[in-house]
């Protein structure tokens, strides 16, 4: 969603704030604006359009300073104008805000301070929050601070500064990530470690309901009543350098081709081939609950909401545990049952996803378990489960997940062996997973290795207009992502079905100009897969086809195939999903779009 980036130290402010918000700008955005104090003189830009628009108007102004604010916006309340752009400012220029969120009471409390003379010149939610501190400023900027969001309704990550109490900045939030760092340099505020990590790797994360005040070589944290907090300090495992595209085209290509690594490391000590089992060192305080657990209940969005649903095919084959899939969206507005035999996981690659965050508040007020897969240390999601997963998969850049998609979809096979082995599998069996997931790095490389051979395919297909992606069992939450991946880069209407779906409604769209990616690897479902291909061509539809390297058959009923290496049934689609992401990548490439920040979309997306 938005970003926010604030310094106060004894550098310039105007370049180490531009770097920020450019380090942030995957996160989508349509405006931006930056504030900067010379003493007690504010300098303030704000700009519709790309950051580069932003930083020429920065190279007319004088701009400078020892501390400031930056922020990008991605539009909620109010168009895309520069006067509802950020940083927003009071009735006397004294007092600057950047918000992340949606402050849901701005209509009444604009009302009342309205009343009280204050004038407003936005549509925005956020600009009731200068308004509403300049109301409490008596020169004491932290106290106005606290003061005014004891009143205020809805979630937010801001930074403020005041010209009248200059010196420091103030940083709070609810329900919107909020990270600040202090070293020799001064003190930085972000809505992302990514945008501060070069640096320092040395980052507190705010917790809801904190407020932190920065000065050049300080900082404190309390909560809105002023009761001070101790805070850890978390040392992120990833570098500037991870965060950067390495000489790749694109963040996304780079997240793609990084895949063998990113398995690797989700795997990395946690495996035990002898034993046939995996360790979770996560896991370990609440081991034995689990082994009481009689039912799983996954809760994800968007992509995380797909690597749930393969999750659920591999736990209740071979874990032989119910489980259940909800998009944490819909999640709290039914009454989900939170019963003490079920535990609750959560999938989120940024760990601050507002609707997982919002159903795993629900479930841990009714006093349910949470466990977590999570990519990003110190996130929300990752401070607040019981116990959980890291992903180890390294920053991912893209908006489109790639990287951290197939290593939740590792986490959860390394889980389902974790839960099926306190139960009833067997060592052999538990051998045979463990061995196929530690061959997961190599099988990964080679398919990858078929980049060029996609990227011809993706030219026959780029004109297409409609696609349709079938898949069965395993592979059909992967159609699903497949179908999702097209429509996020290329913008190609894309449906994701369920093969045996098809004489039920889908099947009337099939025509030549409609054609069919398939998912029909050698599996349990591989003949049903074979009739269903056999249903689209005689309608005339052509097919595209994944399937297991030696399947001669396919070839005569596809008209293009994809060969992926055979593996055991539940690990096929970490396989069967890369030729699907480079599809989707070339394809979007092909037709001129900008892969790494489709329209309309962000990476974290932190409101509800």
């Amino acid at each position: 969603m938005c970003g926010i980036i604030g310094y106060i130290g004894n550098k310039s402010a105007t370049p180490l704030i531009l770097d920020g918000l450019r380090k942030q700008s995957y996160r989508g955005y349509d405006s931006s604006g930056i504030i900067v104090f010379e003493k007690e003189k504010p300098e303030l830009v704000r700009a519709v359009g790309k950051l580069e628009v932003l930083e020429e108007k920065v190279q007319k102004s004088d701009f400078k300073g020892t501390v400031g604010l930056g922020h990008s916006r991605w539009a909620t309340h109010g168009e895309v104008t520069e006067a509802n752009a950020h940083p927003h400012a009071d009735c006397n220029n004294n007092i600057f805000v950047v918000h992340n969120g949606i402050i849901e009471n701005f209509m009444s409390l604009k009302r009342q301070l309205e009343e009280k003379g204050h004038v407003f010149h936005s549509e925005t939610d956020t600009e009731v929050l200068p308004h509403l501190i300049e109301h409490f400023f008596k020169g004491d900027l932290p106290k106005a601070v606290r003061q005014a969001l004891l009143l205020v309704k809805g979630s937010y990550g801001m930074a403020v500064v005041a010209r009248d109490d200059p010196g420091k900045i103030v940083a709070a939030r609810v329900s919107s990530p909020l990270v600040i760092s202090v070293n020799d340099s001064g003190g930085f505020v972000a809505s992302d470690p990514s945008a501060i990590v070069s640096h320092s790797n040395k980052m507190v994360f705010l917790d809801d309901g904190e407020v932190a005040v920065l000065e050049s070589g300080t900082f404190t944290v309390t909560d809105l009543h002023n009761i001070k907090k101790e805070k850890e300090i978390t040392e992120l495992e990833w570098s500037a350098e991870e965060a950067q595209k390495g000489g790749h085209e694109t963040f996304m290509l780079k997240e793609i081709l990084e895949q063998p690594e990113s398995i690797r490391n989700v795997i990395r000590g946690r495996l035990l081939p002898k034993e046939g089992a995996v360790k979770l060192g996560g896991l370990e305080e609440v081991e034995e609950k689990l082994r009481g657990m009689k039912r799983i209940h996954i809760i994800a969005c968007g992509t995380a909401f797909f690597s749930a649903m393969t999750g659920k095919y591999m736990i209740e084959e071979y874990a032989g545990l119910s489980c259940e899939v909800d998009i944490a969206s819909e999640f709290r507005y039914r009454k989900p049952i939170v019963s003490p035999d079920t535990a609750f996981l959560f999938i989120s690659q940024s760990g601050e996803t507002a609707d997982t965050l919002a159903a795993l508040r629900e479930v841990k007020r009714k006093g349910g378990l949470t466990l977590g897969i999570v990519n990003t240390v110190g996130s929300s999601v990752a401070r607040e489960i019981t116990a959980g997963i890291y992903n180890h998969a390294g920053p991912e850049i893209g908006v489109a997940s790639t990287k951290a998609f197939t290593s939740q979809l590792v986490a959860l096979a390394m889980l389902t062996v974790f839960l099926a082995r306190q139960r009833s599998m067997s060592l052999v069996l538990g051998k045979r997973i463990v061995e196929e997931i530690a061959r997961l790095p190599d099988l990964v490389k080679q398919v990858l290795g078929q980049k060029e051979v996609i990227a011809q395919l993706a030219q026959k297909y780029a004109s297409f207009s409609n696609m349709l992606y079938i898949g069965r069992k395993y592979n059909y939450p992967i159609a699903l992502e497949g179908a999702l991946k097209l429509k996020e880069i290329s913008y190609v209407h894309a449906e994701g079905y369920g093969a045996g779906e098809m004489k039920h409604g889908s099947i009337a769209l099939i025509d030549e100009n409609f054609p069919t990616l398939a998912i029909c690897p050698s599996d349990s479902v591989y003949e049903k897969m074979i009739s269903n291909i056999q249903e689209i061509k005689a309608r005339g539809g052509s097919i595209i086809a994944i399937a297991s390297v030696g399947d001669k058959e396919i070839a005569n009923l596809a008209d293009d195939v994809i060969y992926i290496p055979k593996t055991i049934e539940m690990l096929t689609p970490i396989l069967s999903v890369l030729p699907l992401q480079l599809f989707a990548y070339e394809i979007g490439v092909k037709r001129g779009y900008d892969v790494d920040k489709p329209r309309n979309l962000a990476k974290s997306v932190t409101v509800e």
